[in-house]
C-alpha cells in the first residue's frame, strides 16, 4: 500500500520513550565484538562521518573506532555540534571534503547520522566526483518533514522551518552515487516512512539506491551491530562495482531489503 506524505506522522510518544534501548544497543555493541572483529576488511579508503542533529564528532567515535578496525581512514567532521543548516554550515563541509580528497587522493564514502545523512547525500550531489558512496543512518530525506519528534528544537536552534531549508536542491532525490539508507520502524524520533528513498526516475539510480531495515532505537543506529555488519558490507564493495545488500540465509533474520512501495516522491 502507498502512503502519502501527508498522511506521515510523528512517531508516537510510546517510541519516543523507547529510544531508552540506546542503552541496551550499547551493550550489544559490545558483546558482538568478536563477531565485529571477524569482518573483512576493506581497501583503507577514507571515510567520512558526520553526526546527528545536537551531535558532535563525540558521538560518531565509536563507529569511526569500527571503521578503523576494518582499515578504514575515519575521519569527524570537526565542525562542532550539528546545529542545522545554518548560514555557511554547507560551504565549511564542502571545504571539509575538498581538504579530504586532497589529502588522500581518492574518493570518499560519506555516512551520515540523521541529519548528517541529509547533509551527506547533498555533499554528494555538490561533489559527485569526490564521492565513492553514501550511507545514511534514519535520516528523513523523504515524505513528511513535519513527521518529526525533532522538528520544533531543529527549527529552533537551526533558524529555519523544516520545509524550507537553504538549499538549491530537492532533499528526496537521491545523489547520483551509490547510495544506502538504514532505517528502523520503531524509530521514536523521525518518521520511518521519511527514512526510506523513493524510487529513483530512472533505472540507472535505481540500481545503486536501496533501503534497508534494522531492529533498533533511532539514537542507537551508529553503534547498532546490525548497522555496523551493514555498513562493513557496504563499505567493502570494489569501487564501481556496486551490488545490492544480500539478505539472503542467516541474514534474514535480522535485515529486510523492501522495495520502494511504501512512499510518493512528490
Amino acid at each position: 500500500m502507498v502512503e502519502t506524505a501527508q498522511a506521515i506522522k510523528p512517531p508516537s510518544l510510546m517510541l519516543l520513550l523507547l529510544e531508552g534501548r540506546a542503552v541496551w544497543e550499547y551493550g550489544a555493541l559490545i558483546a558482538s565484538r568478536p563477531m565485529l572483529n571477524m569482518l573483512p576488511t576493506g581497501d583503507g579508503h577514507p571515510v567520512l562521518v558526520l553526526p546527528g542533529l545536537a551531535g558532535t564528532d563525540l558521538s560518531t567515535k565509536p563507529l569511526r573506532k569500527f571503521l578503523e578496525s576494518r582499515g578504514y581512514i575515519p575521519a569527524g567532521w570537526e565542525l562542532g555540534r550539528n546545529l542545522g543548516l545554518r548560514d555557511g554550515l554547507l560551504e565549511q563541509m564542502l571545504e571539509r571534503l575538498d581538504e579530504l580528497y586532497e589529502e588522500h587522493g581518492e574518493k570518499i564514502s560519506i555516512i551520515g547520522w540523521s541529519l548528517g545523512g541529509i547533509f551527506a547525500r547533498e555533499l554528494a550531489k555538490l561533489r559527485p566526483e569526490q564521492v565513492r558512496m553514501v550511507i545514511t543512518l534514519g535520516s528523513p530525506h523523504s515524505g513528511n518533514p513535519h513527521a518529526s519528534n525533532a522538528r520544533k528544537f531543529y527549527e529552533r536552534v537551526s533558524g529555519h522551518k523544516v520545509d524550507d531549508p537553504p538549499l538549491n536542491s530537492r532533499i528526496y532525490k537521491a545523489p547520483p552515487v551509490p547510495t544506502t539508507s538504514i532505517y528502523t520502524k520503531t524509530d521514536g524520533i523521525v518518521a520511518w516512512q521519511n527514512c526510506h528513498q523513493a524510487e529513483p526516475q530512472s533505472k540507472e539510480k535505481a540500481q545503486q539506491t536501496e533501503n534497508i531495515r534494522v531492529m533498533g532505537s533511532h539514537c542507537g543506529l551508529g553503534i547498532n551491530p546490525s548497522v555496523l555488519y551493514i555498513i562493513a558490507d557496504r563499505l567493502a564493495l570494489r569501487e564501481g562495482s556496486w551490488a545490492a545488500f544480500s539478505n539472503e540465509g542467516f541474514r534474514k533474520a535480522f535485515f529486510e531489503t523492501p522495495g520502494f512501495d511504501l512512499l510518493q516522491a512528490s
